[in-house]
């Protein structure tokens, strides 16, 4: 289960719900792993091309703390996420303009609070769903039935039987096999007090569909009805960077094309008289820092790391090599992208740091290899104690853990050595324009050109490219889920 509202996810056995005798929970990579994504059994019976009137499915007494963690999820708008063939279940807005699309997950219940005398909101749990499965069949492609559609109309009914409840036995007047359900406000299923029975119940109905089945995704990741909007926001933010770079372009093309040439020569003591300005500093933009070279060194290779990293996944995904249908597979190749690209940081850093003109190259090579790693280490293991203690499924366990440090030490870690070897190896990077051997003073700026002052001015023209883009990248990774409060 998991929330918009909070970090935090939780698995669907950890509220009291009906349960498997014997549930069995599989994660098929380390990235399901990771994030959470671990499938479990469920009770719900479902017969290919075999329709189930309502059937009930098991009774359950909620106790006190069982009330307070139903509302709790009820308030935190939780929604519960099944798979059918691999295919995650949606529902669809029934105030919805985008029709056709399935959104993620259904809630787990509704609070409201019309009809209440006191103010206080009343809760409601969805304990009854009719499970619609769409399938396709094309005797060209495939001998059988193919699931292409996975959809959960979810509904709060109070149940009502007479005598004392017993399993298979007991006639459920509000359940049966002539009960087609309907959403009624005279008979829903409050979430109340200690010692509250509940009865769950589902329907399965099974509808032909004439998608392929090499498209039953498109209905969780096409675009919604503000298409238009967003089509709109990417040729705007294409063409601010295109203009930027343009403007960057005409500068170093007009300005420093020919004074890199220039700035090579023997310059007479009248030419040198004649500059002024930021052309002063020409023969001291690639001195070597006086403080901490090596950390330079480091971050730069830890930086191409990460950046080989993120350009190799993006070739991925464009070329389609990754599916949404593999959980968690977009994980896994970020970290073992991460770690094949070890041997890019070790060169990298070997090289800046030779240039920098450094000679520890055994603690630079070590640096590179666990400086970066630690840290984000150490800040996942911090996030792992902290979700743990709160009982969320994201947490990880030793074994995970283990599996981590050892790609890390055993993979990663030799790479970089070996990076570094070959680094330390090479030639001396070439500049393009000669250092000065006595390095120029620089005045004392004034108060337009401090630090903070150039980057509050200089992000202005980048956060207005991406700021409103931006938005529609993370709906777009949430599926839209951010607006769901509407849909019940």
């Amino acid at each position: 289960m998991s929330s918009t509202k909070s970090p935090l996810q939780y698995n669907y056995y950890d509220l009291p719900f009906c349960k498997r005798p014997k549930t069995r929970s599989k994660a098929d990579n380390l990235g399901e792993r990771l994030t959470g994504d671990v499938l479990t059994n469920s009770p719900y019976e479902v017969s290919i091309k075999e329709d189930t009137s309502c059937k009930v499915l098991c009774r359950k007494v909620h106790r006190k703390s069982d009330i307070h963690l139903l509302k709790e999820v009820i308030d935190q708008e939780y929604r519960v996420h099944w798979m059918l063939d691999n295919l995650p279940v949606g529902i669809k807005l029934a105030n919805s303009l985008a029709d056709g699309l399935l959104y993620r997950g259904f809630p787990v219940g509704v609070a409201s609070d019309e009809g209440s005398t006191d103010g206080k909101k009343k809760y409601y749990l969805y304990n009854h769903v009719r499970i619609i499965v769409r399938y396709t069949e094309d005797e060209a492609e495939y001998h059988g039935a193919r699931i292409v559609g996975f959809e959960v109309v979810p509904f709060s009914v109070h149940h009502s039987y007479e005598g004392t409840y017993e399993k298979d036995k007991t006639s459920v007047s509000s359940c049966n096999a002539e009960t087609v359900m309907k959403h009624s406000v005279d008979s829903l299923q409050e979430v109340g007090t200690s010692g509250t029975e509940v009865l769950y119940s589902y329907e399965v109905k099974w509808e032909r569909s004439e998608a392929a089945w090499t498209n039953r995704w498109d209905v969780y990741i096409r675009g919604v009805a503000d298409d238009d909007i967003h089509y709109f926001s990417i040729v705007n933010s294409l063409m601010i960077v295109l203009f930027l770079s343009g403007v960057l372009a005409m500068i170093m093309l007009r300005t420093l094309h020919r004074d890199i040439s220039t700035y090579n020569e023997i310059q007479t003591l009248e030419e040198a008289q004649e500059e002024s300005g930021w052309k002063l500093v020409h023969g001291d933009v690639f001195r070597p820092p006086s403080t901490s070279p090596m950390l330079l060194s480091v971050l730069a290779g830890s930086g191409l790391q990460v950046l080989g990293m993120t350009i190799v996944t993006m070739g991925c995904a464009l070329f389609g090599l990754m599916s949404p249908s593999q959980r968690g597979s977009l994980l896994t190749t970020l970290l073992l992208l991460f770690v094949f690209m070890g041997s890019l940081a070790g060169n990298a850093s070997a090289k800046v740091y030779k240039l920098c003109g450094g000679k520890d190259w055994k603690q630079n090579t070590l640096l590179t290899a666990l400086l970066y790693p630690t840290m984000m280490g150490s800040l996942f293991v911090i996030c792992n104690v902290v979700v743990a203690s709160e009982g969320s499924t994201t947490a990880i366990s030793l074994n995970t853990l283990l599996a981590l440090l050892l790609l890390w030490l055993g993979v990663s870690t030799p790479l970089v050595l070996i990076g570094a070897y070959f680094g330390f190896k090479a030639d001396v990077m070439s500049v393009p324009v000669r250092t000065n051997q006595i390095a120029r003073h620089i005045p004392d700026p004034v108060w337009y050109t401090h630090p903070l002052f150039a980057i509050a001015l200089g992000g202005v023209l980048p956060f207005g490219a991406v700021c409103i883009e931006l938005f529609f990248i993370m709906s777009a990774l949430w599926l839209h889920q951010v607006c769901l409060y509407v849909c019940m």
